[in-house]
């Protein structure tokens, strides 16, 4: 065995086998590498030859479950198909993600954090498992070849499965980290190329499980009611009228929740639509989207951290020709995945059993252990497959609530929340309100930047510790370092938190809002400078040659300078999010009165692919979600209550007017970036700087439908 500042683990699995414990490097880096040793996932091969992989990463769409077997396979030489997946239960420390410092699923890292980890596993199995059979046959290793899930000797034409010889590896000395060989780029033979998703056919034919799809002996099913007022609480109910409807077995009052507990959901639903709710809308009743504006308005003006300044702005601002300034306004948005909030909970005297999906499976542990009074080791989470995320199921309220209602019941309740509860009781992308001002030399470049921010920092309550000196990475991505070489910048944040209105993680809640501000601006500079928006960028980016060449290879695609139709916009933007360079040129007209993106061409360079399709789906569900925020995307308050309730007002893009989405991918062997965020935060601003060009109207505002409904 290694020592503890090894990145492996060997031993024999129980009941035969070879278990391989991966510690993903940068947890230890925390305390300055005196960190006891701690596993991230941990890999069995099985006396069939199976090869187990306990996922410390989720499902929600992104790919995972079939990326990460890739480079556990690439390696091991076994086919894609013998691996199987099983979720990891809740243990920080065995499980832990290194970006984090626990077990969490988000911010873009899976890849970027496996990437060499699960290769090495896999590399140093394999060497094992040659090692084990060259014992056998005794021969030299190096006359052994791995292939397919066995070992042959082609001398000899013998050939033993990776079964047969994973007991036998299991007692030999792992080889030094210095000695395990990665195959190169050339010879790879799953990484780079198109695999089919491991979790596509139980998609296909229901065998999936999803956390709304749990079914229990004796299960109950709960709809819930939450105070409409944030900051609200329960009043009064007809508990009576509620169980007279066939099904329903019980009422539970909570200070800020009523739920109504029948046999069926239909039932429930009934019930809960009888109790005649009568509610206490606390200190925020008389609060509106206009009062939280003007509050951050004012908190702008007051004192801010100084996250950068670089070659004296303020000196050059005064120096400058011409200055321009703006003011930029990102709104609350929802999540709204489609599977909705829901978690199934038994209370049981000595223990407590969740099953739901969640990306913080430790989180909800904790918080049942609270609710309940249990210690953790007595609470057991089952995890499932997620279906949509977006960092709302990064959050534990819903888990929390579902075990306060458990508490209540006899039999296991699974809690459903109504799209209506969902969307209106959402935690939501923060409000930001952005001024920026530019000082311009009279050729019309920028020889000054200033970027103020102002809104919530969600990172600084998720993760306390990661909000220093005023202000956390997380809020400023994308606006502390953009990807032009500005001869004086100056970047400030002003942390300002709503009245009770709880902010999120929303597919990236830095790079969203600070890429649409600052490629929507470097567009206002362009057209100041009467220069077209990619050339004014190139001259911007002479020293980033990454940046530079997804420009202009999204340029080149999209035809920038080629025809189109007279009242259709083009529009672009270029941004370096997630540890990937990406950029997008958009198509947009307005056709009735209402935007229509006919096209988007986007160009990224993401560093090694191992799944090139699951990169292009990334890139369009990013962008289809990307739209929906910047077209409609908007959580307003009146009276304290959310406006919007369901689809029909928080609207989302619907499948005839998808466009055609182009993906074009820059090959590369630098380390991997992220790849579920970026596309979203790019295509925000590209498509408001195409309504720009096709009507004249600049975007300050989202969303842009409001927008151009108010001009």
């Amino acid at each position: 065995m290694t020592d503890r500042r090894s990145f492996l683990k060997v031993m024999a699995a129980a009941g035969g086998g070879l278990l391989l414990q991966v510690a993903i490097p940068g947890a230890r880096a925390r305390d300055g590498g005196n960190a006891a040793w701690q596993a991230n996932a941990v890999v069995r091969i099985a006396a069939d030859g199976k090869v187990h992989l306990i996922m410390p990463y989720i499902e929600m769409g992104q790919g995972t479950y079939t990326s990460i077997p890739m480079l556990i396979a690439e390696e091991l030489e076994v086919d894609l198909k013998d691996v199987v997946l099983e979720h990891a239960p809740a243990d920080d420390k065995a499980y832990i993600n290194p970006a984090l410092g626990f077990q969490v699923t988000g911010g873009s890292t899976t890849i970027r954090a496996a990437w060499l980890p699960m290769r090495q596993a896999g590399a140093a199995a394999r060497m094992l498992l040659v090692q084990a059979a060259a014992r056998q046959w005794q021969v030299d290793p190096s006359a052994c070849a791995a292939a397919h899930g066995s070992v042959a000797h082609a001398a000899s034409g013998r050939k033993l499965s990776y079964g047969a010889l994973a007991q036998a590896a299991a007692g030999l000395p792992l080889p030094a980290p210095e000695a395990i060989v990665l195959k190169q780029p050339k010879d790879f033979r799953l990484i780079g190329k198109a695999q089919h998703r491991l979790d596509t056919p139980g998609k296909l034919n229901g065998s999936a499980q999803y956390g709304i799809d749990v079914r229990l002996p004796g299960m109950k099913v709960a709809a819930l009611a939450i105070t409409p007022a944030y900051g609200g609480r329960l009043l009064g109910l007809n508990e009576a009228a509620a169980l007279k409807v066939k099904g329903v077995r019980q009422v539970v009052r909570l200070d800020n929740c009523a739920a109504v507990v029948a046999d069926n959901y239909g039932a429930a639903q009934k019930g809960l639509s009888l109790l005649e709710l009568r509610w206490d809308d606390g200190p925020n009743a008389q609060l509106s989207t206009a009062d939280i504006v003007a509050d951050m308005a004012r908190a702008a003006k007051q004192g801010a951290a100084k996250v950068r300044s670089d070659g004296e702005p303020e000196q050059a601002l005064a120096k400058a020709s011409r200055v321009l300034e703006a003011t930029y306004e990102l709104p609350f948005l929802a999540h709204a995945a489609m599977e909705p909030m829901n978690c199934t909970v038994h209370v049981q005297p000595d223990r407590c059993d969740v099953w739901t999906g969640t990306q913080v499976i430790t989180r909800a542990r904790a918080v049942a252990a609270k609710v309940t009074g249990l210690p953790e080791e007595k609470v057991t989470v089952h995890n499932f497959l997620l279906g949509g995320g977006f960092g709302r199921r990064l959050e534990i309220d819903g888990v929390e609530m579902a075990v306060r209602i458990a508490r209540e019941v006899k039999h296991p309740v699974k809690v459903i929340w109504s799209r209506e509860e969902d969307i209106q009781h959402d935690m939501f992308r923060p409000y930001f309100y952005d001024r920026v001002r530019a000082g311009l030399d009279e050729q019309g470049m920028p020889v000054a930047w200033f970027h103020h921010l102002t809104g919530s920092s969600v990172l600084g309550r998720f993760l306390p510790p990661a909000f220093n000196n005023g202000f956390d990475p997380e809020t400023l991505d994308g606006a502390d370092s953009p990807p032009y070489a500005f001869k004086a910048i100056r970047v400030d944040y002003t942390r300002h938190e709503p009245p009770h209105i709880p902010t999120a993680f929303w597919r990236g809640v830095g790079p969203t809002h600070n890429v649409f501000v600052v490629e929507s601006f470097i567009d206002e500079l362009a057209a100041a400078a009467g220069k077209d928006p990619l050339e004014y960028r190139l001259a911007l980016m002479r020293q980033n040659p990454r940046a530079t060449a997804v420009l202009q290879l999204a340029a080149q695609k999209a035809g920038w300078n080629g025809p189109r139709s007279g009242d259709v916009g083009r529009g672009l933007s270029v941004q370096f999010a997630f540890g990937t360079y990406m950029a997008m040129v958009v198509d947009a007209q307005l056709v009735d009165g209402e935007v229509r993106v006919k096209r988007v061409v986007c160009a990224l360079d993401c560093g090694v692919v191992v799944n090139p399709d699951t990169v292009k789906a990334q890139v369009e569900s990013a962008v289809i979600f990307g739209i929906s925020g910047a077209l409609y995307g908007d959580i307003t308050f009146k009276n304290g209550r959310v406006e919007q309730s369901n689809f029909h007002d928080y609207r989302v893009l619907r499948m005839h007017e998808t466009p055609l989405i182009e993906t074009h991918i820059v090959s590369s062997n630098e380390a991997p970036g992220g790849m579920g965020e970026p596309g979203t935060s790019a295509l925000m601003p590209a498509l408001a700087n195409a309504v720009y060009a096709a009507t004249g109207k600049r975007i300050r505002k989202l969303p842009i439908a409001t927008a151009l409904q108010a001009s």
